[in-house]
């Protein structure tokens, strides 16, 4: 059996209902959460659905721009790394217990 035959195989909706049920998991684990450090994740997970969904499309229409969209949403995804694990990081110093989407508050000066 070829290689290429068997990648090609998978139909787009299928890579479009796993980037739903990933989406749909970050959005109810964003919203049900109040974990800051679960949040984060979820809402990588939601941009990690986007990116299949901009590569399915990409693919099913035969266009590179969606390709080029999943890059600059990379690019977009590790700025927010950077800035949310440093706000993160100082939300956890700042408490002992724990930290909660309710502890942003301390961050005021």
């Amino acid at each position: 059996m070829n290689l290429v035959a068997a990648t090609t195989s998978v139909p787009g909706a299928w890579y479009l209902a796993v980037a739903a049920v990933l989406f749909t998991i970050g959005a109810v684990g964003l919203l049900s959460r109040r974990n800051v450090l679960v949040m984060f994740m979820c809402v990588e997970l939601m941009l990690n659905a986007v990116n299949l969904t901009f590569v399915t499309f990409a693919r099913m229409l035969d266009d590179i721009g969606g390709q080029v969209l999943v890059f600059f949403t990379l690019v977009v995804a590790a700025a927010e790394v950077v800035v949310g694990l440093a706000i993160i990081v100082s939300i956890f110093r700042g408490r002992v217990e724990g930290a909660t989407a309710d502890s942003a508050n301390i961050l005021k000066g």
